[in-house]
């Protein structure tokens, strides 16, 4: 069995090489921006807001569970959203995932929390097949949208005394934003 435990600094180096491995495995190998020194502080700084578990077999961080809390508006508690989830392939089919998600699962469970929540990319069928078979379902009727970049930029710089983007004011465009 591998030891599922709370990731520690000493494992920032290790996380920053699965984050790594995970972006060339979602074909994106040149978008990670994260350094170490990042990575630490957000995990390890004066106000966590990143959490990690890490799956260690014969001494070697082979996989991770990278989350944060959210809040569901709804329920009136948090919940988790799993960012990475990522083991390597030399020890896949071992149960690492299993048990980085069960332990997450478990916290959640444990801290009265009311989810665990993450995306999976629509061509990830292997990962798809893997969630599905732990009894998580897809949420068909939401789809993710994401502000970033030059958009984010220019969005935020706006001052709010130009044009309506959508000419139909602010109520139709936030409603339904999120539970």
């Amino acid at each position: 069995m591998p030891d599922i435990r709370p990731a520690r600094e000493a494992d920032v180096p290790a996380l920053l090489e699965l984050i790594h491995e995970l972006a060339a495995y979602e074909k994106e190998p040149d978008a990670v921006k994260t350094t170490a020194r990042q990575l630490q502080d957000a995990l390890f700084g004066p106000h966590p807001a990143v959490f990690a578990h890490v799956a260690e077999v014969d001494g070697r961080v082979e996989g991770m569970a990278l989350w944060f809390r959210n809040f569901s508006t709804w329920e009136g508690v948090h919940g988790i959203y799993l960012e990475d989830l990522y083991v390597r392939p030399g020890t896949r089919g071992r149960g690492l995932g299993t048990e980085l998600l069960r332990t997450l699962a478990r916290y959640a469970v444990d801290q009265g929390y009311a989810r665990v929540e993450w995306a999976v990319l629509n061509w990830n069928e292997p990962a798809i097949g893997f969630y599905r078979a732990l009894g998580a379902g897809p949420q068909d009727e939401w789809t993710t949208y994401r502000l970033t970049g030059e958009a984010l930029a220019a969005f935020g710089a706006r001052d709010g005394a130009g044009p309506d983007l959508e000419g139909n004011g602010d109520a139709g465009q936030v409603a339904g934003a999120s539970r």
